[in-house]
């Protein structure tokens, strides 16, 4: 069963965990600079935990917290935006939380953004409505080079 709740302080170890995942901060490609620095990542989640802007929840999957999922304003339009731990990858959890909390966030448009060879996070926004509506190119932290990234939109 997958539930999408408010996040509770103990979850923030739980993302600095995921944070961790060297897999996951490929993938993801716009990370932090050093993603093993408590220091700025509790200070990044203070920041969000304390906007009245960023709807944000923590993801449950049969009990286990694998990830977040959050909406932040970029521009004044929201952008949606998770992160999902590497061991519970193509088992449709993200899919699922994805589903919801398009459900629970009903603001129109709301954007995405994923790096051009994220094909597992294209394909789960293109099957809640999602296209391409741009596409830029900025320096990974992660991949330490330039990538393109695509910006979705759904209406």
């Amino acid at each position: 069963m997958i539930e999408l709740r408010a996040v509770v302080p103990a979850d923030l170890d739980e993302f600095f965990t995921h944070q961790l995942d060297p897999s996951a901060n490929h993938m993801t490609a716009f990370a932090a600079k050093n993603p093993s620095d408590r220091g700025v990542f509790d200070h990044h989640w203070q920041t969000i935990l304390n906007d009245p802007s960023v709807t944000v929840r923590t993801i449950v999957a049969d009990g286990d917290v694998v990830g977040g999922i959050m909406a932040y304003r970029d521009g004044g339009i929201p952008e949606i935006s998770y992160w999902i731990d590497t061991n519970h990858w193509g088992q449709g959890i993200t899919t699922n939380a994805v589903g919801q909390f398009l459900a629970e966030f009903s603001e129109r448009p709301i954007r995405a953004r994923a790096v051009a060879d994220n094909a597992g996070s294209i394909a789960i926004l293109e099957k809640y409505g999602f296209t391409v509506v741009g596409e830029t190119q900025g320096f990974a932290n992660a991949r330490g080079a330039v990538v393109r990234e695509l910006e979705l939109e759904l209406r």
